[in-house]
């Protein structure tokens, strides 16, 4: 049996270290806040409560997974309700379109509001659908930084399909191939910001995203996204696991190159194996200054931040469900603004959640907690105090007109997350919300991988490395890393 440290308690941090302690190991997670989570945040203000940070659950069956780990009935302990509608869309134009989680009803809906082809629809969606299937235990499961993961049956399979992937065309370039109406084209290129990149530039695979939500659907944890962590901390007490926090790791421990421990702000503990499930640039630059970092990897280009706001509105809307999106009329522009101009677009695009509207426990009676965030670059130096002011009005009188309303006199209680304090909250380097960002067909290899080359015994999880940023990556991240160790 190992002595393993797991370093911070994000979602893929848990995941490693229940994985870890089920194959037998004894674990210890050190975590410099006073709670687990990570970018799973929650925030209370005047009766209304918000998940600060992911807001879209999908592939619950990932966390389910660890409970099975250890006999657990996952129902006992975590519950979720599958949502009938993914998001509701909004247009300048007047143009509305509810995203229905029923693959048949989607297409067909689909069909009526954008003048496509049902048909032409459907094909596009099993398509993402067989992207998925093909690299999903390649991309998804397995190391890409192990020669072992090429040569499987399952790699071959996908080498022989590899002009169904679309790695050499674009996102964008998919979707202009597939459709003519531009809202629908605008819909689907979407989903690049699932991992914070550019559809102009993030290869067409990743066409296989809305598989995640048409085909496996998206779900509401009961308690809210903050359940979720707070689930999995007590599934590792249960079973064993130890949590420190407010101890922050000063030093990752090391010797002829083979791990002996952390050093934290108190204390030292020892150790076979650690797992550093905080940002990779991080690691390198305050637990190990003394190693050569990947220089390469380290200085790839990130993903998009974000600045969210969250308001407290004295008023329901019936328009509105638990996520909603208010498309900018130039979707490339807004892109070239972050990841080109490094500035804020002057007409973002709007997601809001509400999740009240699935708990409504969340905001007081007659009321909804809004969660409003919109896609901005990293940290590079930028005046955020005037970004953000600029933000709040471009974003309140977009929302005024698409829903005819004085947004103003709604907000009763306010506060709002920017690109530096989320680098101050979860070490995330500029804060970067998915670490690097997917803007070309190389990027998926060049992320830091998940193992060290040069210390034996030291491993990596969470957003920053591979498979990437968001729930259902970062669990497979722990995964990886478990099997990785049982392998080695």
């Amino acid at each position: 049996m190992s002595q393993v440290i797991v370093i911070g308690s994000g979602i893929g941090s848990l995941a490693s270290a229940l994985r870890l302690r089920a194959k037998g190991h004894a674990v210890k997670v050190i975590e410099a806040s006073a709670q687990v989570g990570g970018k799973l945040g929650v925030l209370h203000s005047k009766g209304y409560r918000w998940d600060t940070g992911p807001s879209l659950f999908t592939m619950p069956h990932f966390v389910d997974e660890l409970f099975e780990l250890f006999g657990e009935k996952p129902r006992e302990s975590f519950n979720y309700q599958k949502q009938s509608t993914v998001c509701n869309y909004f247009w300048e134009d007047g143009t509305r379109f509810s995203s229905s989680a029923n693959l048949e009803t989607f297409c067909l809906e689909a069909s009526k509001t954008f003048k496509e082809p049902k048909e032409k629809i459907a094909d596009y969606l099993a398509k993402s659908a067989l992207k998925y299937d093909l690299t999903a235990s390649l991309f998804l499961e397995k190391s890409l930084h192990k020669l072992s993961t090429f040569t499987s049956t399952k790699a071959a399979k996908a080498v022989l399909h590899m002009g169904a992937l679309d790695i050499s065309n674009t996102l964008n370039g998919v979707n202009e191939a597939s459709f003519s109406n531009p809202k629908l084209i605008q819909f689907f290129n979407r989903f690049a910001t699932y991992n914070g990149s550019s559809p102009y530039k993030t290869p067409g695979i990743m066409s296989m995203i809305p598989t995640l939500e048409m085909q496996f659907g998206t779900f509401y944890p009961k308690g809210g996204m903050r359940n979720i962590v707070e689930s999995l901390q007590q599934l590792g007490e249960r079973n064993g696991i130890e949590f420190h926090f407010n101890e922050k790791a000063s030093s990752i421990d090391y010797t002829n190159q083979k791990i002996t421990g952390v050093t934290t702000e108190y204390q030292s503990y020892i150790a076979d194996i650690v797992v550093s499930g905080i940002d990779a640039y991080y690691t390198y630059t305050s637990l190990l200054p003394k190693l050569k970092a990947p220089k390469k990897t380290l200085e790839q280009e990130k993903s998009s931040s974000a600045i969210i706001f969250y308001w407290g509105i004295k008023k329901p809307f019936p328009a509105l469900d638990l996520h909603n999106i208010f498309f900018t009329e130039d979707y490339e522009k807004e892109f070239d603004a972050i990841f080109k101009e490094k500035k804020l677009s002057s007409d973002p695009t709007v997601y809001l959640n509400i999740s009240s509207k699935a708990d409504s426990t969340d905001a007081p009676e007659g009321c909804e907690n809004w969660f409003v965030m919109i896609n901005v670059p990293t940290n590079n130096g930028q005046d955020w105090e005037q970004i953000v002011t600029q933000a709040r009005s471009e974003v309140i009188q977009k929302l005024n007109r698409n829903l005819n309303v004085y947004l103003k006199e709604l907000i009763e209680t306010e506060d709002v997350l920017d690109p530096i304090k989320i680098e101050v909250k979860t070490s995330s380097h500029q804060g970067s919300l998915y670490g690097s960002a997917s803007n070309s067909k190389f990027s998926a290899f060049l992320r830091h991988p998940n193992f060290s080359n040069q210390i034996k015994g030291l491993y990596f999880c969470g957003g920053s490395v591979h498979p990437g940023g968001g729930i259902p990556l970062c669990l497979k991240s722990g995964q990886i890393v478990a099997d990785l160790i049982a392998d080695a």
